[in-house]
């Protein structure tokens, strides 16, 4: 009830400021009565100077001030004169006021408001506040775009890989077909459709998903996501041969600084197969070893060799426990575990990691964007 009694008084001050000057009358009446002054005193200096008490300079001189009084206040009371004949048309306004402007405010309070209206959620107003939601809000407003331009090729594309990493494959896998149908066919967008069909199967490589990849391959032969992912297929399959062929075929082609090195070779220990430099027990590749350790294990025997590999990658996660913003050393660690075949370590690791860097920006990105690298985004 406060608040609408301070309603009302700020209704009834805004109509006083409307009525006040309109219910002011004119001056008029002040103005004709100067008038009447200044005429008896011009009919007083003829007297004056008939009587002989003034001389006809002078009176000339009073003639002319009276006279100038008198024009001035005659103009003034013309101006006057519409002000008091035009009462009728304040009252008039006065009324319009005084009840147009309660009705218009309960128009627009009616049609924009409600006094049933509830308080905003509380749980909607701390969503305000979700990191995701700016990102959530850009989707939906290219969504919103896509649904009324369904032709759009370049929104298809852009928004297709938003959509796998917020985990709604199966949006993603439309978003990537019609990025194919109306942007055109690419190996990476055959590759990166075959790799949303398997988010949709829980990362398995189903047949839709084989069936893109090999036409991701067939348009480019050393496209490195679609040859993962065919190598994938054949371990799932049972045929670890085939699988260890082909990655192995990828790491002899490939550039020996590319960002895929570490995730087939991780892929190729579990399948039994091995890649070119140090050996440790079982063919395993050795993880990122300096090149002093790299000489010295090479006269050491298979189980001293990986031994000492396991020392140093023990030592630099106990440096990492004290000294956690070395980014570079986490990427290592976490590729050390999957070479030697210790997902779970790798899986630890880059929690630890992300956590670690977790209140600066710039290492979070640049940890994030290395896991991606390794395969272990998200």
């Amino acid at each position: 009830m406060t608040l609408w009694f301070v309603f009302a008084l700020m209704t009834v001050a805004a109509i006083f400021a409307v009525l006040w000057p309109l219910s002011r009358r004119g001056r008029a009446d002040s103005g004709g009565s100067e008038v009447v002054v200044y005429r008896d005193q011009l009919a007083e200096i003829d007297r004056d100077m008939a009587g002989g008490l003034i001389g006809a300079a002078e009176a000339d001189a009073a003639r002319i001030e009276i006279s100038r009084r008198l024009l001035a206040a005659a103009d003034q009371s013309g101006r006057d004169a519409p002000v008091t004949g035009s009462l009728s048309l304040r009252r008039a306004a006065a009324v319009v006021a005084l009840v147009g402007l309660p009705v218009i405010a309960s128009s627009f309070y009616l049609a924009l408001g409600s006094p049933r209206l509830g308080d905003f959620p509380l749980a909607e107003r701390s969503r305000v506040a979700d990191a995701n939601q700016p990102l959530a809000n850009l989707v939906a407003q290219v969504e919103a775009h896509l649904e009324k331009n369904p032709t759009d090729g370049r929104g298809w594309t852009v928004l297709a890989p938003v959509l796998s990493r917020l985990g709604r494959y199966d949006d993603a896998v439309r978003a990537y077909r019609n990025a194919i149908i109306y942007a055109g066919e690419t190996a990476d967008r055959r590759a990166d459709l075959g790799e949303a069909l398997m988010g949709t199967a829980g990362g398995v490589v189903t047949a839709d998903a084989k069936a893109e990849f090999e036409r991701a391959v067939a348009l480019n032969g050393d496209d490195a996501k679609a040859n993962y992912f065919l190598g994938l297929a054949a371990e799932q399959d049972g045929r670890k041969a085939d699988a260890a062929a082909l990655w192995q075929k990828m790491l002899a082609k490939g550039p020996s600084d590319a960002p895929w090195r570490p995730l087939v070779q991780a892929a190729l220990v579990r399948v039994g197969g091995s890649a070119p430099g140090v050996s440790s027990p079982g063919g395993v590749s050795a993880p990122a070893l300096p090149d002093g350790a790299v000489a010295a294990a090479q006269d050491m025997s298979e189980a001293d060799r990986g031994t000492m590999i396991k020392g140093m990658v023990d030592r630099l996660a106990t440096r990492l426990k004290t000294n956690g913003d070395d980014v570079e050393g986490w990427l290592r660690l976490v590729r050390a575990y999957l070479v030697m075949g210790e997902r779970d370590k790798a899986m630890s690791a880059r929690a630890d990691a992300r956590q670690a860097v977790a209140n600066n920006a710039d290492r979070l990105r640049q940890l994030n964007e290395g896991l991606k690298n390794l395969g272990l985004d998200g």
